[in-house]
């Protein structure tokens, strides 16, 4: 930490008076010292940052963080402000602000910077001692954990001081939250953990399994730990790691909606010595609890293959949709860029662009399959889930071949472990038999049993997407809507996608309209909260105001968890007004034939799209109407009877509650 912060990188008397201004102020003394190579390029990673999710925390604190191309080493700047900057932390200003910037790509050094602050960061005498330090030598020393310069002090007498009574030890609860993405639920998930278990007075600590990889928990921390909290809706990693501790196993969702709630449960199984079995699970139950059904654990598996297949999808996708847009629809004729390429053609780079995403998108499948047995069966599912997962394109079993494929895959390695074998052979195991007789079995039932009936299946889907029209359509298009918007990310909401993306693997008309219904439901309800707290910003509280302002952005970028604030504040009211924007948006986009060859992008792939101002008019017909009936529902709320003599509770001082 010593090299990340030095004395010239703290400023005790920051004047800025937005979270803008302060990270300008603090990152121009990073340029200064060559940390930064270009100030504005910087900037606008931690603004994309902060709009994802505000990062004040909870007592004055401010941690504006990014991973940018322009950082030449992992570095912390540290600014003072006595009037305080609003971070959008739930308490109010932060008067401790730490800009952390990381180099692009520097994942590990990145999160151990954070988790590393945050640790300290718990401790209120570290922060008592950074309001009180009078230099930035001091400051830095403090933040980099050496002991600040101090003056001799002069001895004195010893004096008999009675010996305190031992504290008792706080409840101890380590957490490992994880998301089909791992970009939104996780990190929520882990941030309401975090205070609720401040305020719980427990000592908690997250593991966040995201799209970036994970730092494991300290193993001390592990052994120590009285309960264990998983919110996930992907396979925990390692889960063995916690046997034999009080467990409470639930969805990530479950980690944002009632942290306060997991905390008493898991902390009510360690009193009743409720815990799991010391032995390692089996790979089945390294899905969920031994009580869990199938139901759940099939959810998990899929979930664990889709979060896998996402990256592909938005990287192939997006590159053929350039291709298109730079070539034509003929683009898909051109030769092989390999023998062919004509540097000053704009053809040619067309061609390179669609070539390269097809080969990225042909990954979907086998990607698909692989990992849906990885999560039934760990690694040793990745071999036959891959093999059948390619047998499914090959024979043209597609989308649906990759699901089946995977979950054989799964149940063949797990069958096999089930065997009892010599202990000279349980070396091969899992390199050499494994391997080959779970891709042996999972080959036979592909090509041989069920392969041409699935493919038989899938193209007849094919067909009735290609062939949908009028009310067919339509009446698909508000199925895909309310799916979208029901659970705003969630295993519903991933579901509706992987259906629209799957199509693309075998386009046409009808899986291009379906694509573009997905897209545009799926941008309503952030968009549509956004809206809302910009027109009647009364009816919302100051964090939910701040975070209308990023919800824009998100919207607009296809990014349906930017609603999951708002949601997870007032459920019964933004989810029903959100489905009901989502419905009339799927139903206005198919109607209008609307068609889209990106698997993402928002408004930034609005000329990739058929008919698209019709498209935009579809969106902002569902916002308007998502965005009206959140007030709606709102303001009937807040609305106290006449002569009640009572008005309903504001969330926030500053609202004023309609009489």
């Amino acid at each position: 930490m010593s090299t990340m912060i030095t004395a010239d990188l703290v400023d005790l008397d920051l004047a800025a008076g937005t979270k803008e201004a302060a990270a300008r102020s603090l990152a121009e003394r990073m340029a200064a010292r060559g940390r930064v190579t270009d100030l504005d390029g910087f900037l606008a990673d931690v603004a994309a940052r902060e709009a994802q999710m505000p990062t004040g925390l909870d007592g004055g604190i401010g941690i504006p963080h990014c991973r940018s191309a322009h950082v030449t080493e992992p570095t912390l700047a540290f600014g003072r402000s006595a009037a305080g900057i609003d971070f959008g932390a739930p308490d109010g200003p932060a008067d401790l602000i730490f800009l952390i910037a990381a180099p692009a790509g520097a994942d590990d050094a990145h999160l151990t910077i954070l988790s590393s602050l945050a640790r300290q960061l718990m401790d209120e005498g570290f922060t008592g001692a950074l309001r009180a330090v009078a230099s930035p030598a001091e400051a830095a020393a403090l933040i980099a954990g050496e002991e600040p310069p101090q003056a001799p002090a002069e001895p004195e007498a010893p004096e008999p001081v009675a010996t305190p009574a031992p504290e008792a030890r706080p409840f101890r609860i380590v957490a490992v939250t994880s998301c089909p993405t791992g970009i939104a639920h996780t990190y929520m998930a882990a941030e309401a953990l975090e205070k609720a278990g401040r305020e719980a007075g427990v000592e908690l600590v997250v593991e966040t399994q995201g799209s970036a990889g994970f730092t494991r928990l300290d193993p001390a921390a592990v052994a120590a730990a009285d309960g264990v909290i998983f919110a996930h809706d992907v396979p925990v990693r390692e889960k063995e790691r916690f046997a034999g501790k009080a467990v409470v196993d639930v969805g990530v969702k479950a980690g944002i909606n009632r942290p306060a709630e997991l905390i008493a449960e898991v902390r009510g199984r360690a009193e009743r010595g409720e815990t799991t079995a010391p032995a390692a699970p089996t790979p089945v139950e390294k899905t969920g609890e031994p009580a869990e059904g199938y139901g759940t654990k099939l959810r998990k598996w899929l979930m664990s293959g889709v979060s896998y297949m996402v990256p592909f999808v938005a990287a192939g996708g997006l590159l053929i949709a350039l291709g298109f847009a730079l070539g034509g629809y003929d683009i898909d004729k051109a030769p092989s860029v390999a023998e062919h390429f004509a540097w000053g053609q704009l053809d040619s780079w067309a061609a390179l662009l669609f070539q390269i995403g097809g080969l990225a998108f042909a990954f979907l499948v086998p990607v698909l399959a692989g990992y849906i047995a990885y999560g039934m069966a760990d690694r040793p599912g990745l071999v036959p889930g891959f093999v059948g997962g390619s047998i499914a394109l090959t024979i043209d079993a597609g989308f649906l071949g990759g699901l089946a494929a995977g979950l054989l895959a799964g149940g063949a390695v797990l069958a096999v472990q089930r065997v009892r074998v010599p202990a000279a052979l349980r070396g091969i195991m899992p390199v050499v038999v494994i391997p080959l007789l779970s891709s042996i079995a999972v080959g036979f039932l592909m090509f041989l049993v069920i392969g041409k009936p699935i493919a038989e299946l899938q193209s007849a889907l094919t067909d009735w997407l290609s062939g949908l029209s009028g009310a067919n359509a339509v009446v698909l298009g508000v199925v895909l809507g309310l799916m979208m918007c029901f659970d705003l990310g969630g295993p519903l909401n991933k579901v509706a996608y992987a259906f629209a993306v799957g199509g693309l693997a075998t386009p046409n008309e009808g899986s291009l309209k379906v694509m573009a219904a997905v897209m545009a439901a799926g941008m309503v309800p952030p968009l549509a909260m956004a809206l809302a707290t910009a027109v009647r910003g009364r009816l919302f509280t100051k964090t939910e105001r701040e975070n209308g302002k990023a919800a824009w952005v998100l919207g607009a970028s296809f990014i349906t968890e930017g609603a999951i604030p708002f949601a997870a504040a007032d459920p019964l009211r933004v989810i029903p007004a959100a489905m009901a924007g989502g419905a009339v948006t799927g139903a206005l986009s198919m109607a209008f034939e609307c068609t889209l060859r990106a698997p993402h992008g928002g408004v930034f792939v609005v000329p990739l799209i058929g008919n698209p101002f019709l498209y935009l008019l579809a969106i902002m017909a569902g916002v308007l109407v998502s965005a009206a009936l959140v007030i709606l529902l709102k303001s009937l709320r807040r609305t106290a009877p006449e002569g009640a003599g009572t008005t309903a509770p504001a969330a926030d001082p500053t609202v004023t509650v309609a009489a």
